[in-house]
């Protein structure tokens, strides 16, 4: 008889890189081509946040889109594994998440769009990953594991739940807890209300992200050096002494590459509890960041 996975288990579920890498890539891919219609229909709005999408019961959601006709909203169905595309007309079409090439999903999905009078054109290159294949030609990346497509999403809404928890203790000014599908990461940035040196060198798209000082964290799978999913804590700009600091809980490491501190998942899911371990590392490499960073805390936590 095959034992009942423990409530963290289940929670928490094994996430191993080298298993699922090949979905993983696909499904990137996917997420782009659906968040690029976000991204040319939504009005642009500070820092990109017109860009991300949304851990929802069932997966990810685009949320409401601006079409000529109302909305309509895009979502990754991680359950039933599928991708459903809803109108206010009371339209909808249905694709199924299956073991499929970048390509075709790119195909039916566009004609699924056409065939409920959404013309939306979109750019059909990737972004931030090396060697990017426009999606129509892509048909290298045709994985599609569905049961750790599940896991990922399971630790997503994990995540979610005390990504939501830290963010609701800063008054200040904070970004929702979305996904960003570029970087394909889970995130949550606090602001210090301050603008940013301006970065020597940076593009568009860097320079309106951090156009202010933030600490941001995060979830991510992991990939190239970063052999594992892994949490991370950054604050741009960087203050200095930032690299040296005690955080929690012991786990966790700062990464000069990345100027970021990290927390392996596979270090917190073992833990026992790994909620209460996620939640210290959020606090404790926030506090050091902000202290660095001479935030005014007292205005900007509840708790300060």
């Amino acid at each position: 008889m095959v034992a009942e996975p423990s409530s963290t288990q289940r929670l928490w579920p094994a996430l191993p890189l080298d298993e699922w890498k090949d979905t993983y890539a696909t499904l990137h891919m996917w997420t782009q081509i659906v968040g690029k219609v976000r991204l040319a229909q939504t009005p642009r709005i500070n820092h990109w946040w017109e860009v991300p999408l949304y851990v929802n019961a069932c997966g990810l959601t685009t949320s409401a889109i601006p079409c000529a006709t109302g909305i309509f909203e895009i979502q990754f169905d991680f359950l039933h594994h599928r991708l459903t595309i809803h109108t206010s007309q009371g339209t909808n079409r249905v694709i199924p998440l299956v073991p499929r090439s970048v390509a075709d999903f790119y195909r039916e999905f566009m004609d699924a769009l056409h065939a409920l009078d959404l013309e939306v054109h979109t750019w059909k290159m990737p972004v931030e990953i090396p060697n990017p294949i426009p999606f129509d030609r892509d048909t290298e990346r045709a994985s599609y594991d569905a049961e750790y497509v599940r896991r990922f999403w399971q630790i997503l809404v994990s995540a979610h739940n005390v990504f939501t928890q830290f963010r609701a203790d800063f008054v200040g000014k904070a970004s929702p807890v979305h996904f960003f599908w570029g970087s394909f990461d889970l995130a949550v940035t606090r602001f210090s209300g301050r603008p940013a040196p301006p970065r020597e060198g940076a593009d568009s798209i860097t320079r309106e992200a951090y156009s202010h000082e933030v600490i941001s964290h995060g979830f991510w799978p992991g990939g190239g050096d970063i052999n594992g999913a892994a949490f991370y804590a950054y604050a741009a700009p960087e203050p200095q002494g930032f690299a040296n600091q005690a955080v929690s809980p012991r786990q966790a490491f700062y990464h000069p590459q990345l100027h970021e501190y990290l927390l392996m998942y596979d270090d917190v899911r073992k833990l026992a509890s790994p909620e209460t371990a996620l939640m210290e590392f959020l606090q404790s490499t926030y506090r050091v960041g902000a202290d660095l960073a001479k935030w005014d805390r007292k205005d900007l936590e509840k708790s300060a």
